[in-house]
């Protein structure tokens, strides 16, 4: 049985014997004389999974797109895997919000993407492709058009698409919100899976407090913004699968971290 849950904690569980695989060292973001975030520190070990919750605008994007290498920091350091980054990552996946595949391209197509701008042959491109198409439960699916698709079944083509490269880092922008909460949930249970299969570091960000306490090793909380700064970070020490309802350390949970929110707190029953 899971036991208690909430540690506050300046060194993650996971980084204490694991390399550090991201690092956000006093990053300062801004935008002409506007601060999104200021002085944000977090590290993220290799195979860790860290959730980032925050108010709307208090710049969890900004941070996400520093570390992939699309914005670059007015001061401080990000680095993957040792690396300070400069420029657009190529050891990096992303899992965006919105659908990202190209309409007029298949499933396996879409998928060939990454493997096609790093010069991989078309025969070993389409192999793989395949057996990535297999692994997200598409096998059949491959010569499909995005709209031919339903929206749980887009997201694992960009699933797919994220992971075939083999990237060191996978960096998720809500990638579930758009999905009703049946699909989203499925969603959620497949990420898991092939997190647990591939051990990458991945770094998601969320509105949805039960989704982070859900997926993540650790969730870091962002302050509302401008200035925004990582206020607090916390283990999630529960196993794997974590019930969604009816879980007493869930809630307690689910309560200790929604403070820092500003979130109403679950009356006493009400199922998480």
């Amino acid at each position: 049985m899971a036991l208690a849950v909430v540690k506050p904690m300046s060194v993650p569980t996971g980084e204490l014997n694991k390399r550090p695989m991201v690092s956000i060292d006093t990053v300062t973001m801004s935008f002409g004389s506007y601060v999104a975030v200021q002085d944000v520190n977090l590290t993220v070990a290799d195979g860790e999974f860290l959730a980032i919750v925050g108010p709307t605008g208090c710049g969890k994007s900004t941070v996400l797109n520093a570390i992939a290498g699309l914005l670059k920091p007015a001061s401080g350091r990000v680095a993957i895997d040792g690396a300070p980054i400069k420029g657009v990552q190529n050891d990096i996946g992303y899992l965006f919000q919105q659908d990202a595949l190209l309409p007029w391209k298949t499933s396996i197509e879409n998928v060939e993407l990454g493997l096609l701008f790093k010069g991989v042959p078309s025969a070993e491109r389409r192999e793989r492709s395949m057996n990535w198409l297999a692994k997200v439960g598409l096998k059949g699916f491959e010569h499909r058009y995005p709209h031919q698709l339903s929206g749980g079944q887009r997201k694992r083509v960009q699933m797919a698409q994220a992971l075939i490269s083999g990237p060191k880092v996978i960096l998720m922008d809500e990638p579930f919100s758009a999905l009703d909460i049946h699909t989203r949930h499925l969603m959620q249970n497949e990420l898991l899976r092939l997190w647990q299969e591939e051990r990458r570091a991945v770094v998601m960000i969320t509105h949805d407090l039960e989704e982070a306490i859900a997926l993540g090793d650790r969730v870091a909380i962002l302050a509302a913004g401008p200035r925004s700064r990582v206020i607090e970070s916390f283990a999630v020490e529960l196993e794997r699968p974590r019930a969604r309802r009816g879980n007493h350390a869930r809630s307690t949970l689910y309560g200790f971290v929604s403070k820092y929110l500003g979130f109403p707190a679950r009356r006493s029953g009400e199922k998480l």
